[in-house]
């Protein structure tokens, strides 16, 4: 088992913090320390301690150790946009090598990190910097959330092939409803079976109001 998985998504809302978490709660079963990580996250809202996440919360919910807040989210903005938009406009360079120390930290305390990215595989988090090279630095296996919906097809063997083109190893996908009134459903998982060359770790369900407890009913973890 790999010491740590990246977790990305076809696009922006397609519950990959769902997803992440609920991977957390499935790795605890194997391992005795793990723990999520959000590296930069947009849309955070003043805390006494500080902006927080309500993203990067949930994971450190799903965790099954303590750590500190700044090791789990380091880039955090009030503004929910774009997180390069995000950092110019607080002034702020988002740096590889600032995640990066901030990723050894945790992988010291923990046996599995799993660090979730933000939006799609290309979002840009500065001026060249985008998730892809955040990806490319960790060196983790990827998962890949597919959100079930018009569109997903492309979007997944895109997602797939730029995944594969960055030397990185697709672990495994998940696909989650985000559309109830998607038709042919079964034919679009049929399909994306059939092309992605990755294990596929189950289908998650519409479902309101959805917790990371029952969303690891339907997923396996990534061997």
């Amino acid at each position: 088992m790999s010491a740590g998985y990246f977790v990305t998504g076809t696009d922006t809302g397609v519950g990959k913090t769902l997803v992440s978490a609920a991977l957390l709660l499935l790795l605890a079963r194997r391992l005795e320390r793990v723990v999520g990580m959000k590296p930069v996250a947009s849309g955070c809202v003043e805390s006494g301690s500080g902006l927080r996440n309500d993203d990067a919360r949930l994971l450190i919910a799903a965790s099954s150790i303590e750590v500190d807040y700044a090791d789990v989210n380091p880039y955090a903005f009030a503004p929910a946009i774009a997180p390069h938009l995000a950092a110019e406009e607080a002034g702020v360079r988002i740096e590889l090598e600032t995640v990066l120390n901030h990723f050894e930290h945790l992988r010291t305390e923990a046996d599995c990190v799993v660090v979730e990215g933000v939006g799609g595989w290309m979002v840009p988090l500065g001026h060249i910097l985008t998730t892809e090279h955040l990806a490319k630095a960790l060196n983790l296996p990827v998962v890949l959330v597919v959100g079930l919906r018009l569109g997903c097809l492309n979007h997944a063997l895109l997602t797939a092939r730029a995944i594969e083109a960055a030397g990185l190893h697709l672990a495994g996908w998940v696909a989650n409803a985000i559309d109830p009134d998607m038709e042919r459903v079964n034919d679009n998982l049929r399909t994306l079976t059939k092309r992605l060359n990755a294990p596929f770790l189950g289908a998650v369900p519409w479902v309101d109001n959805a917790s990371p407890e029952a969303v690891s009913q339907f997923l396996a973890a990534p061997e």
